[in-house]
C-alpha cells in the first residue's frame, strides 16, 4: 500500500512538473502579451543552430524529490537507522527530484540569426517548433517587454 502512495505521489508530481513548463514557442503568448501592441521587422535568416534550451529549476522538483526520496528511507531499517536513512532520503531525494524536473523541462531550440532589412543583425532563441532555413523571409515580432520570436 505504501509503495502505491509512492508510485502514485511520484507520477502526480512529474506530470505537474511537465505541466508546470512555459512554452518557448513561437506561435505561445503570455496573458500579458496578449492584446499588447508589438514592433514587427521583416529580415532573412542569415543561421539556424540547434541548442538546448534549460529546463526549470523550481522548488516543486525538489519537493516532491525529498518527500518521496523521505517516504522511501521511513522503509528502511528501524530506530536510529531508520532516521538516519529517512534524512538521507530526504536530501538525496530533493537532489534528484531537482534534476528530473530540469530534465523533464529541458528542450530543444533554435537559434536563429536574422539579418533585418533595416541592415541589423539579431539572433534570437526560442522552441524548436518551427524549422527555418537560411535564405528565408520571416517576421521578427517583439512585444514592449523584449520578448522576441521570429515567424513565417
Amino acid at each position: 500500500m505504501k509503495r502505491l502512495l509512492l508510485v502514485v505521489l511520484t507520477m502526480g508530481g512529474l506530470v505537474f512538473l511537465a505541466g508546470c513548463a512555459s512554452s518557448m514557442s513561437s506561435g505561445a503568448y503570455s496573458r500579458d502579451t496578449a492584446r499588447q501592441m508589438q514592433t514587427v521587422y521583416y529580415g532573412t535568416i542569415q543561421d539556424v543552430r540547434t541548442v538546448q534550451i534549460e529546463g526549470t529549476k523550481t522548488p516543486i522538483g525538489t519537493g516532491v524529490g525529498a518527500v518521496t526520496g523521505g517516504i522511501l528511507g521511513s522503509q528502511v531499517g528501524g530506530g536510529t537507522g531508520r532516521s538516519l536513512a529517512t534524512v538521507g532520503g530526504v536530501v538525496l531525494g530533493g537532489l534528484a527530484g531537482s534534476a528530473a524536473e530540469e530534465g523533464i523541462t529541458r528542450q530543444t531550440g533554435y537559434e536563429i540569426t536574422v539579418r533585418l532589412d533595416n541592415g541589423r543583425t539579431i539572433s534570437v532563441v526560442q522552441a524548436a517548433d518551427i524549422a527555418f532555413s537560411p535564405g528565408e523571409r520571416v517576421r521578427v515580432i517583439e512585444a514592449r517587454d523584449g520578448t522576441t520570436r521570429v515567424t513565417r
